[in-house]
């Protein structure tokens, strides 16, 4: 925790929806907030949780649409800081995977305001686990890259040559619309095109499902553009054991009885 000012900035991780993923931190830290502003990702079993007294406003940002420019949220989280409120950035995911948590960490500490990071869980570990699909196994892959889905300003500035290397597993954020790119160029650098892919869609909620197919051959839901936002890509020899792994899709337990 840095800064000298009396109120204090948590960026907290939401997690990829499951409420019950929160950390114990990140649900003190709700408990405690004056003021909460949250992201488009999430989910709204989280979002109950914050307390009725606290402030909150939406701060989101979906593809070619933010709800406010960055600038001006790292702006107010330093000037509400400053009128000694504790403040709340709750992010979907992880603040500091794909979750430009390192931008507004280095305007609070510039301004010299109290700040801390709290972490959550990240969707490539939250959705994969909830899918039966191993980010890594000693037998199928031994290295796990976490890569931006969006190349509509420049398809060529991932390193394809590095990413078709077999051996590892390819997790690719925000590739939904990108889904058709990035099998073609993964194919083109040398990944086999029988290679398994897998979308998982509303990953970690009750909505949950996990859409099958390969490098070559995508599932028929993304064809018929049935998938929803948002959606993980997972690209890797991993997710052929999705079939027999499989646990949450399906097989919600149901809710405990209170012992009497």
């Amino acid at each position: 925790m840095l800064g000298k000012a009396s109120g204090l900035v948590s960026l907290v991780g939401a997690g990829p929806g499951d409420a019950e993923l929160l950390t114990i931190k990140a649900y003190n830290r709700l408990q405690q907030a004056d003021i909460v502003l949250y992201d488009r990702l999430v989910s709204a079993d989280v979002l109950v949780l914050i307390p009725s007294r606290a402030q909150r406003f939406y701060v989101g940002k979906s593809r070619s649409l933010h709800s406010v420019p960055q600038p001006e949220i790292s702006q107010t989280l330093v000037k509400w800081a400053k009128e000694d409120k504790q403040v709340v950035r709750l992010k979907g995911g992880d603040p500091f995977i794909f979750g430009r948590g390192g931008e507004e960490l280095e305007a609070l500490i510039a301004n010299n305001v109290a700040v801390e990071v709290v972490p959550g869980i990240t969707a490539a570990s939250g959705c994969a686990a909830y899918a039966g699909i191993p980010l890594t196994h000693r037998d199928y892959a031994q290295a796990v890259h976490f890569v931006t889905g969006h190349l509509a300003d420049d398809e060529y500035a991932l390193d394809w040559e590095g990413l078709a290397r077999p051996g590892q597993t390819l997790v690719f954020y925000m590739g939904l619309s990108s889904a058709e790119t990035i099998c073609r160029k993964l194919i083109a650098y040398g990944l086999a095109p029988d290679t398994p892919l897998a979308i998982i869609e509303q990953g970690t909620t009750g909505a949950q499902q996990t859409h099958v197919g390969t490098l070559s051959s995508l599932p028929d839901a993304l064809i018929a553009g049935q998938i929803q936002s948002p959606a993980l890509l997972i690209v890797g020899r991993v997710v052929a054991l999705h079939s027999r792994l499989t646990w949450f899709e399906g097989a919600h337990p149901p809710a405990l009885s209170p012992q009497k």
